[in-house]
């Protein structure tokens, strides 16, 4: 049969996930300890993955990933794997790789997996190249073999939120670690056969970590500070900081170099953001390098116990859930004591501050106080303060990363054009 290229794309639904989706493709996204891109590579044992992404994010991906092709192309037989897809391993068993047909896998009439043979492929790279994003669309696949499969695929972020304590707990079997906990003095480990620490990891004195319902899995070089509670399911990634006395419920997954206190309940942090002081924050999925200020708080539950209902892209959107909190976009910081109604989304590079409570929907580039006027927070100020809170991390603010912050600015006009922002 030969070699197979594997590719995972971002489809026309992108958009369904800003503000998180603006500087970075939606398989980035964090569910579990990993990447949804993370989890499918490990699903499906695949070596060598090539990231297929919108233009605009190009330059940025091959400076991030030097060691993957970005939106390029091999001919022979190939595999095109939605980047919405919460990969697990029951996918294996469900389909099949062998090309003697040109193979389309759906779940619920969405398109999951795209096998497509070697001779087709070289009718769709002529196709793509005249025609551009998005690649792979449903009237593509009229005269491929259709089968339908039992799959996870997100289509808002707030399926992310909900399927982080399974997904916790199926990545720490994929993991393939058995812990080996030692007695830490002065603190309480519960069912430490469900816990995982990585190497030097400090647990500071009178830590408790409850993996009774779920596991546990704490990354290297992170630091747990005194009187914490941390309840699995629960991940916290590689040199996280947990500040003195924080409250970390089940269902949590904080990527790398994150500082977090107060009370958290079901979130998800994607990496290099700060919660550190007392607040509460649920329900909620936080971008990179954003900053909460001390005493924010989020609502993640309605006083009469509706539905609730939040703006993705400008649309109103039934989540269909009891609770959920906020999206919190990249580079974007509250103020102390700033609150959050429930349901509420923040775009990215925004600066909030002030008493009360702000719109539940605020476009990305925004700064100001609930009481307002809001104002653009203009992109020479966002590009400084980023350059300046990245260096902090040892990290460089790149030209490409400037140049689409600069896009994203100005994609973003007509949104806050319509709220009347100027």
């Amino acid at each position: 049969m030969g070699k197979i290229n594997y590719y995972i794309y971002e489809d026309k639904n992108f958009s369904n996930f800003y503000p998180l989706t603006y500087l970075r493709p939606i398989y980035d996204l964090r569910c579990g300890v990993f990447s949804l891109r993370e989890k499918i590579e490990k699903c499906f044992n695949i070596k060598k993955i090539n990231l297929l992404s919108r233009p605009i994010l190009t330059d940025l991906l091959r400076e991030t990933y030097p060691e993957f092709n970005i939106n390029q192309f091999s001919e022979g037989n190939s595999v095109f794997i939605n980047g919405r897809l919460i990969a697990n391993r029951d996918l294996i068993k469900q389909v099949s790789f062998n090309f003697k047909n040109d193979v389309v896998y759906k779940t619920n009439n969405q398109v999951v997996i795209v096998c497509i043979t070697d001779k087709t492929l070289k009718y769709f790279l002529t196709k793509w190249k005249r025609q551009g994003f998005p690649l792979l669309e449903d009237e593509d696949f009229v005269n491929f073999k259709e089968a339908q499969i039992n799959a996870n695929l997100a289509s808002y972020p707030w399926d992310l939120i909900v399927n982080i304590g399974s997904e916790i707990e199926k990545d720490f079997e994929l993991l393939k670690k058995k812990s080996q906990i030692k007695k830490i003095k002065h603190s309480d480990i519960v069912n430490p056969k469900n816990v995982v620490i990585g190497k030097h990891t400090k647990i500071s004195s009178n830590v408790v970590i409850d993996a009774t319902d779920g596991p546990v899995i704490i990354g290297k070089n992170v630091l747990i500070m005194p009187q914490s509670t941390i309840v699995g399911p629960a991940f916290i990634g590689d040199q996280t900081i947990i500040k003195i006395g924080a409250k970390i419920y089940s269902g949590c997954s904080i990527g790398e170099v994150c500082k977090v206190g107060g009370e958290l309940d079901s979130v998800i942090i994607q990496s290099h953001s700060n919660k550190q002081h007392d607040g509460y924050l649920g329900h909620a999925y936080v971008g990179s390098w954003a900053n909460f200020g001390a005493g924010t708080n989020n609502s993640d539950l309605k006083n009469n116990y509706s539905k609730v209902k939040a703006v993705i892209n400008g649309e109103l959107i039934n989540t269909n859930l009891q609770h959920f909190g906020m999206l919190f976009g990249d580079h974007s910081k509250t103020g102390i004591n700033m609150m959050f109604d429930t349901g509420t989304v923040v775009g990215i590079c925004c600066n909030l501050y002030g008493a009360g409570l702000p719109p539940r929907y605020i476009p990305s580039f925004v700064r100001g106080t609930p009481e307002g006027p809001l104002k653009t927070n203009s992109l020479e100020m966002v590009i400084d303060t980023a350059r300046i809170v990245m260096q902090r991390r040892n990290k460089i603010l790149s030209d490409s990363l400037i140049k689409l912050l600069g896009e994203v600015f100005e994609n973003t006009k007509e949104q806050r054009n319509k709220f009347n922002i100027l």
